[in-house]
């Protein structure tokens, strides 16, 4: 990977003269795609927003985002064993592939890779292979006959699906798919006993999701920071400090790591004892109707971390936070139960609505 040229002497116009050295090899496409996705990501340190690239280079935004993650999925390649065959591919080819690993942690990203590498799959097999993997990582220990392996992580996916199905047509489907992937003797003789076994085994369905959009104007909020109660000085006025909002939730930041969110009150959030917000993406959570990806806010609430079959949790998945929905009570570490998943507003024309007159007509 091109390392990128350290700042010497004068820090401000060394990173000018580098980021235009950047946006010049973007424009002309030099170098490989992970290149880029390590120079789109200095842009972006350094000041440039995805529309300022956009305009310099030809990459647009969603292009960047794919490069920019793919490289640091690239990365664990590197770090973590990927086979060189394995590197040599991805580093000419593929971020679209490497970007659907994005949720992998480093250790599972490279023998993700390897796996589609060695199958030659595609993006939408990867998607697969990634979601299976990730499921199969929350057990602190494998199910029985199946181990780490992301091979045996796939199998057990088509093993349990398998089970749960009485179709013989998706069955066998199923059952073909997990011996495709299984790796280990113990996960394949698992699978094979699903020939002769017809035995169908209940599919628990899950909970719907909290999912919540805002729809009127006046449900978007607008925080305003308080001085104090009189007597006041000057100094006090000019201490609070100004606030930056954040689209498209109106989060608010000032100086330091601190941000609040306003959401309106509704009956569950003021209920909810301990609640915390989260900012994640909507595509984290698996929906059938999802069109496009965007910006959720994931309201958890502290106090509610005993189980129940009915609701999702934030839970502490290898020392990250992670949400899921457990059949049964988890060996893991609950965090508090998802009460509330916002969806943005869909606003047309957010200057339109800044124009009193036009709202008061």
């Amino acid at each position: 990977m091109t390392e990128l040229p350290s700042n010497t002497q004068d820090p401000a116009n060394t990173a000018n003269d580098t980021a235009q050295e950047l946006l010049v090899k973007l424009r002309q496409k030099q170098g490989n795609w992970v290149e880029w996705g390590v120079a789109i990501a200095y842009l972006l340190k350094n000041g440039y927003n995805p529309q300022e690239i956009f305009e310099s280079t030809g990459f647009e935004p969603i292009q960047q985002n794919q490069v920019i993650v793919g490289a640091q999925v690239y990365s664990a390649l590197e770090k973590f064993g990927a086979s060189e065959a394995t590197r040599a591919y991805y580093g000419a080819r593929a971020s679209d592939i490497l970007y659907e690993l994005r949720l992998l942690t480093q250790e599972d990203r490279a023998a993700a890779a390897d796996l589609i590498f060695i199958h030659k799959l595609d993006v939408d097999e990867a998607r697969d292979i990634a979601k299976a993997i990730k499921d199969f990582s929350r057990f602190s220990t494998p199910p029985e006959g199946f181990t780490k392996h992301p091979g045996d992580a796939v199998a057990y996916q088509a093993w349990k699906l398998a089970r749960q199905n009485s179709d013989l047509q998706e069955r066998s489907r199923l059952i073909a798919r997990g011996l495709r992937f299984v790796h280990s003797p113990t996960a394949r003789k698992q699978i094979e006993q699903l020939l002769t076994d017809f035995t169908v085994v209940p599919q628990r369905p899950a909970p719907i999701l909290p999912f919540f959009r805002l729809e009127s104007d006046e449900e978007l909020p607008r925080l305003v920071p308080v001085v104090g109660e009189l007597p006041l000085t000057p100094q006090d006025v000019k201490a609070v400090p100004i606030i930056t909002e954040v689209s498209p939730f109106r989060m608010v930041k000032f100086t330091g790591e601190q941000a609040w969110v306003a959401l309106p009150g509704w009956q569950i959030l003021r209920a909810a004892e301990d609640p915390v917000v989260i900012v994640a993406s909507s595509d984290i959570f698996p929906s059938p109707t999802q069109t496009y990806i965007e910006p959720i806010l994931i309201v958890i609430d502290r106090a509610q971390r005993d189980w129940d079959v009915s609701s999702y949790f934030a839970f502490d998945n290898a020392g990250e936070v992670d949400f899921q929905w457990f059949e049964t009570a988890p060996e893991n570490t609950l965090l508090g139960k998802i009460i509330i998943i916002l969806r943005p507003k869909k606003v047309l024309d957010e200057e339109f609505n800044k124009d009193a007159w036009q709202i008061d007509e």
